[in-house]
């Protein structure tokens, strides 16, 4: 059973398989993402945050999901460039995944086992943050309302 988060390995939007130990000693923030969203300006607040901390040994990992309205629809060439023309995304993009049922990607059964969210474990909806500090160790959950300027204390902790 794994048992860290470095452990796991998830495709980027360009299909190259990433393994999650390459964001070793980083202070990582896992969100759910959707383009069609009506929480979708969070990309820009996402991007900017990443702009203030990456060199701080910050990381965000943005992982699109379907399971909420329809909202995330295109394929990963249309994610990519979405993200990139409308809101300047830098950080790391991956492919399409689901985040709850069968089928969800281990990343998100490992964190939604680790932290349960008010509700229970599944995830709620598109822009659902985790924390993970720098030991890979995941140390908070944000609803998908939670703004990212709002995290900045406790990336500060993380």
């Amino acid at each position: 059973m794994i048992t860290n988060f470095y452990d796991f390995k998830a495709n980027s939007l360009q299909g190259k398989e990433v393994g999650m130990d390459s964001f070793k000693g980083k202070t990582i923030l896992v969100v759910n993402t959707a383009s069609k969203c009506g929480l979708t300006p969070q990309f820009e607040g996402l991007e900017k945050l990443y702009q203030k901390y990456k060199d701080y040994n910050f990381v965000i990992l943005g992982f699109p999901c379907n399971q909420f309205g329809n909202q995330e629809p295109g394929d990963e060439k249309s994610i990519s460039e979405g993200c990139l023309i409308n809101y300047g995304v830098s950080f790391p993009m991956f492919s399409k995944i689901e985040v709850n049922g069968p089928n969800a990607h281990p990343i998100y059964k490992y964190l939604k086992s680790d932290l349960n969210g008010f509700f229970g474990s599944s995830i709620k909806w598109n822009f659902t943050k985790f924390l993970i500090d720098k030991n890979g160790k995941p140390v908070k959950r944000f609803s998908p309302f939670t703004k990212p300027e709002k995290l900045e204390k406790d990336l500060k902790t993380a």
